[in-house]
């Protein structure tokens, strides 16, 4: 975060406009909207601009403001913040004066010199959504704000008009935090908020009174188990994507990535609990534990995994744990390792010409063996997928080779899957290991194995440069 984002209230304060071009009153025409002093200076106005002080919007002093003007002015008499769309050289002049006398300055078209600059703004009502690029993609955040017009219902603010004029009954209701949280959340994900969208705002309010009479204290636990997918936050679902802004806790596995974790709820508590090779930062019994005991205290919990919770994530057994202890709990699946990694690796699973079925199998090893049907695995027709078998490559391809798949049989690792950073490594049984081995490849990684492998090179698509290249 290159700068932070903040919303000021303006009303009453002193704030200066230094120049009288069209950039000048667009400025200004923003901060007596917030309800500013607005004071412009300028020996000479733009028409449009001109006509604000016309109206008595602002106050114009018909003079060009100099640096001098603002070092030798009383504390008392400085303005609140100045923005000033003149020459450069008077730009920085003044850039340095408020730099000394404490005033927020803002420079027109010249964000790299002030302490604030002004986002691209929209408006519904009470709600306001301001996007900025530090200055530096103007293009980009408009192109962003015209998708969130689209994307916002127009009766938006109508709701935000309903929340806060049942703010203060809310707050009085439930002068818990939690709670209060929790009660909005149900309207706002329920029929009242879909009335207010629907243009039955009457209706909405009467629905919205009935909720705060009927509600009780009682804030019941849940636990969401969510599949994050496999790194790239563009494939997570738009249920998976509410949940995460729900949850009160957050437990999150060692193969979600930070894009992900960014989804969630800013105000959220947020517990790692991965685990990995020698890494053990905590039981899956205490982890199970965790789940109830957090739930029981009347909190949401989110607990977020890497791939989808039910294939080789233990989701199952969090769930009985859960369902043993009474909790109640909602499941969220998420696109698989093999799926998600497959595809953006350009590898189909399955192919008419080369795999009629798939296996999705575990590469982890205990005690040092992986005690699998080898037989099973050496059959035609079919692609195996190794989830977690990084570390146990050379002896998934040695033991194949032992029960009898060919020596060329096409293989491929993913590492860090459907990620900027992906890579992908396409060799044989007989000389993948050493490739994996000398590039130095890292978890988290998935093995595909089988015929299919062969059209990788085809139909590669998803960041290519970072395919392996050995011959």
């Amino acid at each position: 975060m290159r700068s932070f984002p903040f919303f000021f209230r303006l009303k009453g304060r002193p704030c200066w406009v230094a120049g009288g071009g069209e950039g000048a009153r667009h400025k200004a025409s923003l901060l007596l909207k917030a309800g500013a002093s607005v004071t412009l200076f300028g020996d000479q106005l733009h028409p449009s601009t001109r006509q604000l002080v016309q109206e008595g919007q602002v106050q114009w002093r018909q003079q060009r403001l100099q640096a001098d003007d603002l070092q030798q002015l009383e504390p008392a008499e400085l303005p609140w913040l100045l923005i000033a769309d003149e020459d450069e050289a008077l730009n920085r002049e003044l850039a340095e004066v408020c730099a000394r006398r404490r005033v927020l300055f803002n420079a027109v078209d010249m964000p790299a010199i002030g302490d604030f600059f002004f986002p691209s703004i929209l408006e519904r009502g009470p709600l306001s959504i301001a996007i900025g690029s530090d200055g530096s993609a103007p293009i980009l955040v408009r192109h962003m704000r015209a998708r969130l017009e689209s994307l916002l219902p127009k009766r938006i603010g109508e709701l935000g008009e309903l929340v806060q004029q049942f703010k203060d009954a809310v707050r009085e209701r439930f002068p818990n935090l939690d709670r209060r949280r929790r009660f909005w959340d149900e309207q706002m994900n329920g029929p009242v908020a879909e009335q207010v969208l629907a243009g039955r705002s009457e209706q909405a309010a009467k629905m919205l009174q009935q909720s705060l009479q009927q509600a009780t204290d009682d804030m019941p636990g849940e636990v969401y188990l969510v599949g994050a997918g496999p790194g790239d936050p563009d494939l997570l679902t738009f249920k998976a994507l509410r949940l995460m802004q729900q949850a009160d806790v957050v437990m999150y596995d060692r193969l979600v990535s930070e894009q992900i974790l960014e989804c969630v709820r800013r105000e959220s508590e947020r517990i790692f609990v991965g685990k990995g090779r020698n890494i053990y930062s905590i039981t899956q019994d205490n982890i199970n534990q965790a789940l109830v005991d957090y739930a029981r205290q009347g909190k949401r919990v989110l607990r977020l995994k890497g791939g989808d919770p039910f294939i080789f994530g233990r989701g199952g057994e969090e769930l009985e744990r859960l369902a043993e202890a009474g909790i109640s709990f909602q499941v969220v699946p998420g696109i698989t390792a093999a799926s998600g990694c497959a595809s953006y690796a350009g590898i189909p699973l399955t192919h008419r010409d080369y795999a009629q079925s798939v296996r999705f199998i575990t590469g982890h090893r205990v005690g040092g063996e992986l005690n699998l049907d080898w037989k099973e695995y050496v059959q035609p027709g079919q692609t195996l997928v190794f989830y977690m078998g990084l570390n146990g490559l050379e002896i998934i391809c040695d033991k194949l080779l032992e029960y009898g798949a060919a020596a060329d049989l096409p293989v491929a690792l993913v590492e860090k899957g459907t990620r900027i950073d992906q890579r992908v490594f396409v060799g044989t049984l007989t000389d993948l290991p050493s490739r994996v081995r000398e590039a130095g490849a890292e978890a988290p990684t998935l093995i595909i194995v089988g015929q299919v492998v062969r059209l990788q090179d085809k139909l590669a698509w998803w960041n290519t440069e970072t395919k392996d290249k050995s011959p």
